[in-house]
């Protein structure tokens, strides 16, 4: 296993070296550039881009350049696979994404029979790992683990309450819920409503109402920020006081924008939040530089292309089979998130899931015991 001081010594080799960058190494990126999630799709780009940058500030890696073509897939299965086709075509070395991860299932498998490591910094579904092959690697905690810690939350903080489930039925949305179910249902209890809707439309009165009339203490809400403000703002005019507790799709500024005070309250599972690291002082203030707040997934996206020439430094060369299979060997890896290893499967070894609240247009970090701001700091 590489440590941690070596592999920085040989980045700081190759990324010193005085020979002048000779030819660029093309990676892609894809996510929602446009559409209701353009949003999510602006923080992987931001995050990619700002990582591209930093590394050729540096020298590149080997002496050579990196480059990044950023393709929109609207988080659209068929889109995705075309985004796919086209980056195999135009020869990228290393694909950073996709975002959601009904887009990243299907195109991993282009990327596969292409030779080509992905690596996602925010898809969560279990079977992007589980039934996915060699070439798939996250930087992210999966859905059962946030269902997981979900159900966990609400055994512990709200038993006897009743409890109603809602999906976007989107697959990563799906799995999370799934998991929050059978986390229920292992405590047995059942909910009170468990249904799904269409993304998309224009209002949500109708659910919003046959909802209401379960009269929920507790709704989990897996779904995008975009749908999930529109619901809830309905079910507050209907008067619902119902606890709302989601996953890292609402941890995002645009979920209040759109929610406003209906959002206050909210409770959300999500990795930590790498902008009070250490590591990420200096990329966090760029950012802040550029009037952009380094939020959701953004830190993670600049995390998997710092894992990406981590490993192709360490392997000496962009070949994407040596690549992952370093990065699935357990190496570890000193990234602004901080420092991550991965399984076999590609998926983080030790998982960390966080909870966050939203309170006063602003989410904060908090304790799950208590529901408030921990009274230290509950960074790993």
């Amino acid at each position: 296993m590489m440590t941690p001081a070596r592999l920085i010594a040989i980045v700081a080799t190759l990324f010193c070296a005085a020979t002048p960058a000779s030819a660029d190494i093309l990676i892609g990126a894809a996510g929602p550039f446009s559409g209701g999630n353009a949003a999510l799709g602006e923080q992987l780009k931001r995050g990619v881009q700002l990582a591209v940058d930093d590394i050729n500030a540096h020298g590149g890696i080997g002496g050579e350049r990196l480059s990044v073509s950023f393709a929109d897939d609207g988080c659209d299965p068929r889109k995705a696979v075309e985004v796919a086709t086209g980056f195999v075509s135009a020869g990228v070395k290393a694909v950073i994404g996709h975002y959601c991860s009904g887009a990243s299932i299907p195109a991993s498998k282009v990327y596969e029979k292409a030779n080509i490591v992905q690596i996602s910094p925010s898809a969560t579904h279990p079977k992007f790992t589980d039934e996915g092959g060699w070439n798939v690697i996250r930087l992210v905690p999966r859905d059962d683990a946030q269902g997981r810690a979900a159900a966990d939350l609400v055994k512990s903080r709200f038993a006897a309450k009743k409890i109603a489930i809602l999906n976007d039925r989107s697959p990563a949305q799906t799995a999370l819920a799934a998991a929050f179910r059978s986390g229920l249902e292992a405590a047995g209890t059942t909910p009170v409503l468990d249904d799904s809707y269409k993304p998309g439309a224009k209002d949500y009165e109708d659910l919003a109402r046959r909802l209401n009339e379960t009269a929920p203490d507790v709704i989990y809400l897996a779904g995008s920020y975009v749908e999930a403000s529109l619901i809830l703002r309905e079910l507050r005019g209907l008067g619902s006081v119902a606890q709302i507790i989601s996953g890292d799709s609402l941890v995002t500024d645009d979920f209040w924008n759109a929610a406003k005070d209906a959002a206050d309250g909210t409770l959300m599972t999500f990795t930590y939040d790498p902008r009070k690291f250490e590591a990420a002082r200096s990329v966090v203030q760029r950012f802040k530089d550029q009037e952009y707040s380094a939020e959701g997934f953004t830190l993670y996206a600049y995390a998997a292309v710092e894992a990406y020439a981590a490993a192709a430094v360490a392997t000496s060369g962009t070949d994407s089979a040596r690549i992952a299979q370093w990065l699935r060997s357990g190496n570890r890896i000193n990234t602004v998130t901080g420092e991550v290893s991965f399984d076999a499967k590609g998926d983080l070894k030790a998982p960390r899931v966080a909870w966050f609240k939203w309170t006063n247009s602003r989410y904060i970090e908090i304790d799950p015991a208590t529901l408030e701001p921990p009274a230290l700091s509950t960074t790993p």
